[in-house]
């Protein structure tokens, strides 16, 4: 099967949906393609505490100044004053005058703005605690009902690109550009080619290469890699942030207590009752991601806990009753054996967001041509060494905007010749050993724990130096095991993971400066 279409985008969270409903607006077909069906797999759908929106009382220097604050002013001046000026009110322009999105609304109709981490003002729209699950689901039908083509549970192998997989031998000398990408279809096991005039990467982060995450198990650094095998520019993934607040709970994983409990009076506590993060702060509980994770981990070290408690209910200052106004987290709590409004929450950090990734600019252009970046996968600079909570949903839908203007204003089609050079996925003949798939679970479990121990919340020369050469020597086993494996979406998983923990490790090894979530004692 070989399709063209004039945007392939890969990937279908906020970001990706965004994009697409933006160029299918503008007369572009367009084809998003899934690694699953279920929409819950998404980070945008994990998403509880809410998005930034534009509020009479707020204006964009102090949102900048905030968005600064938090990045340790490592961040890029011109991304942070795009999404100031123009990201706020792109929630009621598009998120809910055309999708539809449903937000949480106070007793006059308004929007209830709830506060966050290092925010100077109550300027986080919400929907309860499933903002993302609510901007998620409304995008995923409004980009339906605009006639895009979803290809779900179809896993991107490999970017096309001219230089390296074309016949045409002029190909060679011309600058490098993507030009669609091979794509498994996981049901079928069949590669299949995709074409386009534009390729955006909007695959999500890199939460699952860590042995702690909030992220959905489909975080494997996929879109970096690929990006990064193609030849395009990375920046800034020495800065991983860890969320302070993921819940501790041996048969519950991967499950987020949102920041905004925390806007709502919520207080962290140790095993005694005591509010430790007075010792760390003066901004206490409020004190930005990288601040509130490290006094957990330093915590739980020093008094030799595998876990640290949140207690809400004591302190809930909210309108809403409690059980409503974080109502994912009560029910998910209940199930796990907690009454938050009750009980404290046992709480750890975990692998929450990537703010580097593929270097791109206000329009989503990589420094390949044709390839575009969005979402978590990209760097626009926006989040500096430390990303300010409630801006990635807004980045992710405002970039998904620019970029779909920088694609087709004005709009560059390939000559279809040049398709015609590309030949389809041709497999290797050895590659079909079926391998055992507690192998690959090994495998992911050495990953996991190298970059959780070294290339974790706090981090030191020697251990740095020991992840390279560990991750090194893994990611050669593990392109010779891909040689031989019948693909599947676990072995491009693992790939992706392969190379993209090697890129995370070197750079927190070369960046010697401690700053924001990159945290080194030496």
């Amino acid at each position: 099967m070989r399709k063209r279409y004039n945007a392939i985008i890969i990937g279908c969270g906020a970001a990706g949906l965004s994009c697409a409903a933006h160029l299918r607006m503008k007369g572009l077909s367009v084809a998003v393609l899934s690694k699953t069906d279920d929409l819950s797999q998404f980070n945008s759908f994990c998403a509880q505490g809410g998005i930034i929106a534009y509020n009479p009382n707020d204006n964009p220097d102090m949102l900048a100044r905030d968005i600064e604050t938090a990045g340790c002013h490592y961040n890029n001046h011109e991304a942070v004053g795009f999404f100031s000026e123009n990201g706020p009110k792109i929630v009621f322009d598009f998120l809910i005058d055309k999708a539809g999105v449903e937000f949480s609304r106070n007793e006059k109709g308004e929007i209830d703005f709830t506060e966050e981490a290092a925010h100077s003002i109550r300027r986080i729209a919400h929907y309860h605690d499933l903002t993302g699950e609510s901007i998620q689901k409304t995008l995923y039908r409004y980009v339906r009902s605009l006639g895009a083509d979803f290809y779900e549970n179809f896993t991107a192998i490999d970017l096309i690109t001219n230089n390296h997989h074309s016949t045409d031998p002029q190909e060679i000398y011309k600058r490098r550009e993507v030009l669609g990408v091979y794509a498994l279809d996981n049901p079928n096991n069949e590669v299949r080619t995709f074409f386009g005039d534009a390729v955006v990467l909007a695959t999500g982060g890199v939460g699952n290469l860590y042995q702690y995450t909030t992220n959905p198990a489909g975080a494997t650094g996929d879109g970096l890699s690929m990006a990064y095998r193609a030849g395009a520019s990375i920046i800034n993934t020495e800065f991983m942030q860890f969320h302070p607040t993921m819940l501790f709970h041996r048969d519950v994983r991967r499950f987020l207590i949102s920041e905004s409990l925390r806007g709502e009076g919520a207080r962290l506590k140790d095993h005694n009752g005591y509010e430790f993060m007075k010792d760390y702060s003066p901004q206490k509980d409020l004190a930005p991601r990288d601040v509130v994770s490290r006094a957990i981990f330093d915590k739980m070290n020093a008094d030799k806990k595998e876990y640290m408690l949140l207690d809400l209910a004591s302190y809930y200052n909210g309108r809403e009753p409690l059980q409503e106004r974080f109502s994912k987290i009560y029910k998910n709590c209940l199930i796990a054996g907690i009454d938050i409004t009750k009980d404290p929450i046992p709480v750890v950090p975990g692998a929450h967001y990537f703010c580097g990734g593929i270097k791109v600019d206000l329009g989503g252009r990589t420094n390949i041509k044709r390839l575009y970046a969005i979402g978590e996968v990209s760097c626009t600079g926006l989040h500096g060494a430390n990303r300010l909570a409630s801006t990635s949903l807004l980045e992710a839908v405002l970039w998904g905007k620019s970029t779909a203007a920088a694609i087709s204003e004005p709009f560059y089609e390939v000559d279809a010749e040049r398709f015609d050079s590309i030949p389809d996925w041709q497999q290797p003949k050895q590659q079909n050993v079926q391998f055992d798939p507690m192998l690959i679970k090994q495998d992911w479990t050495t990953i996991k724990q190298t970059m959780w121990n070294y290339v974790g919340i706090v981090r030191t020369e020697k251990g740095l130096i020991r992840a390279r050469s560990d991750l090194g020597y893994f990611f050669r086993r593990v392109m010779e095991f891909y040689k031989e494996a019948a693909l599947t979406r676990d072995i491009i998983e693992l790939r992706n993971a392969a190379v993209a923990s090697q890129v995370i490790a070197e750079a927190a090894l070369h960046n010697v400066r401690s700053i924001g979530c990159h945290y080194r004692k030496n």
